[in-house]
């Protein structure tokens, strides 16, 4: 069987086709090489030489359809991430590369067997709540002056009482931000015209995926690396508004499972699934953990600061996926040791977050009380 893994020389991708090829399939990657993920162009030295290369973009037809030629299923994984306001870009990239995947397959009557899309857990938003008055509620997007007078928790849309988070399942999405809503679209195109065309689709939401190979460059997601370049430096991790967001974060290589599995069992079809760690932690006693780890006496700063746009709780309700067999393995303190261990390793490894943090206040994503 012949994959096609878009995005195949970056984080999730790479280590999907590490997983593939142990299970003999052959493989095809597409990927443009984007910085800052990628320096000067080059493929990483990761990628196994044995795996097919197309340097091309997901919005161009021509690189589609040789990339497509002669595959059975396709992971698409490129996509565009990023806290900057270039909203059109992320819907040109995550929509409209999605739908130009649909569109050739059924303008060429390709024999396409599956194709599994990544969605993310950022779909949800603030996810999903229970208040003590009016029930189940799905809170929407926290306001600036509410977040200015440093009053975090969202509340309830009926009662404006303070709410508790719940696990989110799969059975509600509020995106509120560019990336979310793109990625959301992206689901929305492959589940309807996979059912539509006859092209078994899977859409899988992941939530925050952490392991070796994510980029040190492109610094504005990936709470892992951000804090461990910071501490690696001696540097205190930051953490955005008090610290206690709950998050759940889950291994590379339990991600990578999930999607094979997804692709081999036909009762995954054109559905969405969580694909999560199962545990939440709060940003303060992640970073606390990472610091534990690297052996470094040094607190997290809370400066008070808020991210525009961020999710104050999001843990996501695994059960679905569990359903068909898939669990994660990979403790909290694995992922971080093993992230570490690889950080060390890289001749490239600094703390970027200072250019980053620069570039984000100066648009306004990152706001002072």
């Amino acid at each position: 069987m012949r994959i096609l893994v878009t995005g195949g020389a970056g984080f999730i991708g790479s280590h999907t086709v590490d997983l593939l090829l142990q299970k003999a399939y052959t493989v095809r990657i597409l990927d443009n090489l984007t910085p800052p993920v990628h320096v000067d162009g080059q493929l990483p030295t990761y990628v196994p030489r044995e795996v097919e290369f197309i340097h091309g973009d997901v919005r161009d037809r021509g690189a589609w359809e040789r990339a497509l030629d002669g595959i059975d299923a396709v992971f698409h994984f490129a996509a565009y991430q990023d806290y900057l306001t270039d909203f059109s870009k992320f819907f040109h990239v995550n929509t409209v590369g999605t739908a130009l995947l649909y569109e050739i397959i059924v303008e060429k009557k390709l024999p396409i067997q599956k194709i599994v899309v990544a969605s993310s857990q950022a779909t949800y938003g603030e996810g999903k709540y229970q208040c003590a008055n009016d029930g189940v509620q799905y809170p929407p997007l926290r306001l600036v002056e509410q977040l200015m007078a440093r009053d975090w928790e969202p509340r309830c849309p009926v009662c404006r009482e303070p709410m508790q988070p719940l696990v989110t399942d799969e059975t509600r999405v509020t995106p509120h931000n560019q990336y979310a809503m793109s990625k959301y679209t992206q689901e929305m195109l492959a589940l309807n015209f996979g059912q539509r065309y006859g092209i078994p689709s899977v859409a899988l939401r992941f939530s925050i995926v952490q392991g070796p190979r994510q980029s040190f460059r492109n610094a504005y997601s990936g709470v892992l690396r951000i804090f461990t370049t910071r501490l690696l430096s001696d540097h205190a991790p930051v953490c955005y508004e008090d610290g206690r967001q709950l998050r759940d974060y889950v291994s590379v290589h339990d991600v990578a499972r999930a999607n094979v599995l997804v692709m081999q069992d036909a009762r995954a079809n054109y559905q969405s699934f969580n694909v999560g760690g199962g545990r939440a932690v709060t940003v303060k006693d992640y970073a606390r953990l990472i610091a534990q780890k690297l052996g470094k006496a040094i607190e997290p700063a809370i400066p008070g600061e808020f991210r525009f746009g961020d999710t104050r709780h999001i843990v996501s309700d695994i059960s679905k996926l569990g359903a068909l067999g898939w669990k994660p393995r990979v403790t909290l303190d694995a992922i971080v040791e093993e992230y570490i261990a690889w950080a060390r390793a890289q001749p490239d490894v600094r703390d970027y977050y200072a250019d980053a943090e620069r570039e984000m206040k100066s648009r306004g994503t990152i706001r002072e009380t």
